[in-house]
């Protein structure tokens, strides 16, 4: 919508650190962007995505990193895609909200540029970490004696990942900042206007950032997994052919379970990262390219339901995590089996010290008793009676 207001209407004679559009090319009345009811109901959601998505994965990676001396490469996947998770908990999600309560950008050009690197690095960061799973489970099952390259060749891979996600969003520093407008009144946002000289080069540095983020791993993750299938189809045919007699913890397809439990898991991440947000970036491929008829056709309140819908993935990588594997599920025992160890160290020692209590309370008033009879026994030895011994000296 600033877009267009600036674009469109705004005279574009803007200038200095933070520019200044001060005249309108028509003389109308420009409206201005408001919080509106689907604002309103976006920022809603969006604190309490940002809420569930931060306990789920901040559970998974306290579960990841408690599950035992030895770290399977497998795991610290899940606990990349965990911390790419928790970027955009962190910074995506605030950012949009608080973006919308405010309307205009208020937080300086420092933090528009370095918020908007950060974004991107979170979106780029969660989509090749994913990519990078998808490369580790091919592996995995075309290759099952490669096994002992894998965690190698896995923390190369992510090392690519993280690095390329820093370097690709590093243009944001330098094409978004503040720009402000004094007509009808000053409004100041957090933009990329004035940054390119002409629309073809924002369009086109849109569609490379849609080819690198979305595309080019929508594409690897479809062919690692067609590979997968294909090999395990064969894997089953070939296996009918040959009967076996022993199994060994192995499944119908002769994969072993546990590899196949992992091969599920990740084929829900990458299907729910690919369902999550393939609408909302077809939206900006539409927009891209034929914003006008967008904005004509499509309204606001869909382009927030849409992006809603893609931020619901960092809640659903956690959530099929914790269905897919044991490791959550044994740090929550092993949480609950320290905590009831506490708690009954804590009564035994209340035990212990009561016991003690009531056993000097028995010895003094025992003490105190045997005095008493010894001081009898005096008195009936001096009046010349026999003594009774008392039961307790026997």
């Amino acid at each position: 919508m600033f877009h267009q207001l600036t674009d469109q209407t705004v005279n574009g004679s803007c200038h200095g650190p933070t520019p200044v559009c001060n005249r309108s090319a028509d003389g109308d009345a420009l409206q201005l962007p408001t919080f509106s009811t689907a604002a309103k109901v976006r920022v809603i959601i969006t604190f309490t995505l940002c809420a569930v998505s931060a306990v789920c994965n901040l559970v998974v990676l306290w579960a990841a990193s408690n599950g035992g001396k030895r770290k399977s490469h497998v795991r610290i996947l899940i606990m990349n895609l965990t911390v790419a998770d928790l970027l955009v908990t962190f910074i995506v999600m605030p950012v949009d909200a608080v973006w919308n309560i405010t309307v205009q950008w208020q937080a300086g050009d420092v933090a528009c540029r370095l918020l908007m690197f950060m974004k991107l690095v979170a979106m780029y960061s969660c989509a090749f970490v994913t990519v990078v799973i998808s490369l580790d489970r091919q592996s995995a099952i075309l290759n099952p004696l490669g096994i002992s390259e894998a965690k190698r060749k896995s923390k190369i891979m992510l090392t690519v990942a993280w690095t390329m996600s820093v370097i690709l969003s590093l243009p944001q520093i330098f094409i978004f900042h503040n720009v402000t407008i004094t007509v009808p009144e000053n409004f100041t946002q957090c933009t990329t206007h004035g940054s390119f000289v002409q629309h073809w080069q924002e369009t086109l540095y849109n569609m490379f950032t849609f080819v690198c983020l979305f595309l080019l791993p929508l594409v690897i993750m479809i062919f690692c997994y067609t590979r997968i299938f294909v090999e395990i189809s064969s894997r089953m045919a070939r296996s009918n052919l040959v009967s076996r007699d022993v199994h060994l913890r192995r499944s119908h397809n002769n994969i072993p379970k546990a590899r196949m439990r992992t091969l599920k898991m990740s084929i829900v991440i990458v299907t729910s990262f690919i369902i999550c947000w393939t609408p909302y970036y077809l939206l900006g491929l539409w927009y891209w390219l034929f914003p006008d008829k967008m904005e004509e056709m499509v309204s606001h309140s869909l382009t927030h339901m849409l992006f809603i819908f893609g931020l619901f993935n960092a809640c659903l990588d956690p959530i099929t995590y914790g269905l897919f594997t044991i490791h959550l599920h044994q740090g929550l025992k092993r949480c609950c089996r320290r905590s009831n160890t506490r708690t009954e160290l804590e009564n035994n020692t209340c035990l212990i010290h009561m016991s003690g209590l009531s056993s000097r309370r028995q010895t003094a008033s025992g003490g105190h008793n045997i005095d008493k009879e010894e001081g009898n026994d005096k008195n009936r030895m001096k009046s010349g009676s026999r003594p009774i011994i008392p039961v307790s000296k026997i």
